[in-house]
């Protein structure tokens, strides 16, 4: 298929059969798998995937590719839609795990992570391809620079596995800049933490200044009447240097406290 990539839709398509072949090795599909692809463009995954599997789902925003796509590969279900606001809920109606794939716009990273946190109960595991600076910071540990926001909110949740960096080389066209292969496993039990939504909220705060202490930051976020010298962590530190379960601690006590994540 022959189909001109768009810089509106982030469009890299990937060329290389050798990357295709180690990425389904990775994904390792069963029969029974009930894998949905994000943006399939030309099919590079999505024909492979196909084989492997007794029924395929993707989800693709270009047009451009749907006719081609649906009648060449009989058992593929393709939704003309963004996957961000896509109903994942009408691809379990038995209440199956569903296990999301893709080759992902760099610019949409964070987005879509957000969007496969927020449906975690019915995702059992996830293998995206990012931009190689953002793999490195979703399986950063503590005390690094590449610690952030999602390394802490998807360690709470999942195990996060760096399968392997990839040259832009094996692109077309070819990306300024290096990317990797992540594997999210969800397979962590998060019941510890009370309020996930207000988790996420006390994580971004932390890092809304990473330069700063976490008495700055959180004196100039939304918790700032917290009562923040009560907090259940050293505020001379820096939100780098707390761990995943300091921020679930801290989530917990202001729940305690009376605050909630949606308010």
């Amino acid at each position: 298929m022959k189909v001109i990539p768009l810089k509106k839709f982030g469009q890299n398509y990937l060329i290389d059969k050798n990357i295709i072949n180690k990425i389904i090795e990775e994904i390792a599909p069963a029969r029974t798998d009930r894998i949905v692809e994000i943006g399939p463009g030309t099919g590079a995954l999505t024909f492979p995937l196909s084989r492997e599997v007794d029924h395929l789902y993707a989800v693709e925003l270009d047009r451009r590719v749907i006719e081609t796509l649906s009648s060449e590969i009989p058992n593929l279900t393709l939704f003309n839609e963004d996957f961000i606001t896509a109903d994942l809920r009408k691809l379990n109606p038995s209440g199956e795990k569903l296990r999301i794939v893709g080759n992902i716009p760099y610019n949409i990273t964070s987005p879509i992570l957000f969007k496969v946190l927020e449906e975690r109960d019915i995702i059992s595991d996830t293998v995206l391809m990012t931009q190689y600076e953002v793999a490195k910071r979703l399986s950063a540990k503590k005390d690094t620079k590449d610690y952030g926001i999602l390394s802490v909110i998807l360690n709470a949740i999942a195990e996060i596995k760096f399968c392997f960096k990839i040259s832009p080389n094996v692109f077309h066209p070819r990306p300024n800049v290096d990317s990797a292969l992540i594997h999210l496993f969800l397979n962590k039990d998060a019941s510890h933490i009370r309020d996930f939504a207000l988790f996420i909220k006390i994580v971004k705060a932390a890092f809304g200044n990473r330069r700063k202490t976490l008495k700055n930051s959180f004196s100039h976020s939304i918790f700032a009447d917290a009562q923040i010298q009560q907090f259940p962590v050293d505020l001379t530190l820096r939100a780098e240097n707390l761990s995943t379960e300091d921020f679930v601690g801290l989530s917990n006590y202001l729940y305690d406290k009376g605050y909630r994540g949606l308010q």
